[in-house]
């Protein structure tokens, strides 16, 4: 017998057909799971490497049902730890997690997008990424890198960590002055800052830093604060550790993906990096914050690191620096300027109504806990 089928059935099959013959190459699943290969600038001694492996791949894969899988590769996998841009821009890599202040080579902006002095302009992390994500942040960044850098890249704000310390040192800093002669392990615009304070200032690679500070090749050093810093020996060496630190007020890394294989995911798989993009920025944040605070309590309570408060003066001198380093370079360059003026004008708008509405953190944090606050 026969098998009929109804005519409105029919139909919707005929033009569910028309509509799948009409859809753009790129926007159909792949028949094959596709994989991307993405260096990261740093090993699997670093967290960075465990919280995106854990939240950003993990997500990407269940999310596009296992159609897309990222591969992170371990820095100088396949080519330097600092240059998984250019080489993610040539195609020798799919794509590379890395930080954008390393770029301040290829343009001061770069800065701007991963961790500027002061917020810039009082920003915590959260209005930080509030800037990137709704407030022209990612428009501008896109810009930088395509249009500015003339680079084959599609960029994404992708980890959000806790603000930089000031450093370790072997002895007592009361102030901008105790600063000068002093050798200190620092990179990128904190390098700058501090080398008007008469600081000489070292590069050194994380693995390199305590037998540096062994040897006496330098005094002090900054990276992190908390997970990182414990990892890498810092007490063994230095007994003051100085907090906060206002040279990396907010620190943001980055997943940069080749234009080209950006373009061939299509619509659907496209939004699924974007969503996994989004979950990655919020719960890296969780991730980093539990980690350091697990580190501090191990850093004070078992190995006795003092933890002291950072003289004012050295937080107001490096707005002061970086003020002038702004203002100078803005007149140097249109593009720089455009990205100061954005984050000008969001952080007028929010850190002012924050300043005004919200409860003030320290009052209701000391009430219940000041007496366990590890700052002196």
């Amino acid at each position: 017998m026969q098998k009929t089928v109804s005519a409105p059935f029919a139909l919707a099959v005929l033009f569910g057909l028309l509509l799948g013959s009409l859809e753009p190459a790129a926007a159909q699943a792949p028949s094959q799971p596709i994989t991307l290969k993405v260096q990261a600038s740093w090993g699997p001694a670093i967290r960075h490497f465990d919280a995106f492996n854990a939240i950003f791949v993990e997500r990407v894969a269940k999310l596009s049902g296992g159609r897309v899988k990222i591969e992170q590769l371990a820095g100088g996998a396949v080519v330097g730890p600092l240059e998984v841009l250019d080489a993610t821009s040539r195609g020798v890599i799919d794509g590379a997690v890395t930080y954008a202040p390393y770029w301040v080579g290829k343009h001061k902006a770069a800065v701007l997008f991963g961790g500027a002095p002061g917020g810039p302009f009082g920003m915590d992390p959260t209005d930080f990424v509030g800037w990137l994500i709704d407030g022209g942040g990612l428009e501008l960044y896109r810009e930088l890198y395509q249009e500015v850098l003339k680079l084959n890249v599609v960029p994404f704000p992708i980890m959000s960590q806790n603000p930089q310390v000031f450093g370790w040192f072997k002895r007592p800093i009361r102030g901008w002055e105790d600063l000068k002669g002093l050798k200190i392990r620092m990179s990128g615009i904190a390098a700058d800052i501090y080398k008007e304070a008469g600081m000489a200032v070292v590069t050194l690679a994380a693995g390199e830093i305590l037998p540096a500070a062994e040897r006496g090749v330098i005094d002090a050093a900054e990276i992190q604060g908390g997970d990182p810093d414990l990892k890498l020996g810092f007490h063994q060496v230095w007994k003051y550790h100085y907090a906060p630190g206002m040279a990396e007020a907010n620190n943001v890394q980055e997943l940069v993906i080749n234009k080209g294989v950006w373009d061939r995911l299509g619509p659907q798989l496209q939004e699924v990096i974007r969503s996994a993009v989004m979950e990655s920025l919020l719960r890296s944040a969780f991730f980093f914050r539990r980690i350091d605070a697990e580190a501090y309590q191990e850093l004070v309570h078992k190995h006795g690191v003092e933890v002291r408060q950072t003289p004012s003066d050295i937080l107001l001198k490096t707005l002061e620096v970086w003020d002038k380093m702004v203002a100078e370079e803005s007149a140097r360059d249109p593009f720089f300027k455009k990205v100061i003026e954005s984050q000008r004008r969001y952080a007028g708008l929010i850190v002012p109504y924050r300043l005004s509405i919200w409860p003030p953190y320290d009052l209701a944090g000391n009430y219940y806990w000041k007496d366990a606050v590890y700052r002196k």
